[in-house]
């Protein structure tokens, strides 16, 4: 009984931690109610959570992933060159299997994920919308050939660091379609000079 109460209180107040926000940054308001949620489970030995740092990585996993799929659409739409296209199409392909895996994952592990991409993910998103022809498929490329770096370094502390072994499994899978990812759009960025 006492569990329920705690899991109950956990879910009301991220509830309002959503509503509160306006999905103003959903990114964080996800972050906030995990964070209580593993705080919860520290002074309560019956209930159990995924550690913080774990649920960190999901968010920002599953916020990037949102992140791609909707840039991914952008440069399918906006691109003038044939092979940024491509690449756009692939990244809607590669992150939307991912993030529906990583929806799975978080629901089975009681991981509060963002409903929309964070403010920094907006912001990229409305720069890159624009742009068009090929001011829109170089600064497309710069931000994908840097935000894969950025991820790849990211899954692969996550294969060291994460305690919880369906998400490190999760990062050790993902990680070499981001490294394939980098390498492609590499390739692009090459071929464009």
């Amino acid at each position: 009984m006492k569990k329920l109460m705690y899991i109950s209180l956990i879910a009301g107040v991220a509830c309002m931690v959503q509503a509160c926000s306006g999905n103003k940054d959903s990114k964080a308001s996800a972050d906030s109610a995990n964070t209580a949620k593993a705080d919860t489970a520290k002074k309560d030995s019956s209930a159990s959570a995924v550690d913080k740092d774990d649920a960190k990585f999901a968010v920002a996993a599953a916020n990037g992933g949102m992140a791609e799929v909707e840039l991914g659409t952008l440069a399918q739409q906006k691109a003038a060159n044939q092979k940024v296209k491509d690449f756009g199409g692939m990244m809607v392909s590669d992150h939307s299997k991912a993030n529906e895996e990583m929806k799975a994952l978080a629901k089975s592990k009681g991981i509060i994920l963002p409903a929309t991409i964070d403010s920094d993910e907006q912001k990229v998103k409305d720069n890159l919308s624009s742009k068009s022809g090929a001011d829109f498929d170089k600064a497309y490329v710069d931000n994908m050939i840097e935000d894969h770096k950025n991820d790849i370094k990211e899954f692969e502390d996550a294969t060291k660091n994460l305690k919880d072994p369906d998400l490190k499994a999760f990062a050790v899978k993902t990680l070499p379609t981001l490294k394939m990812h980098l390498d492609a759009i590499q390739k692009i960025h090459d071929s464009m000079k």
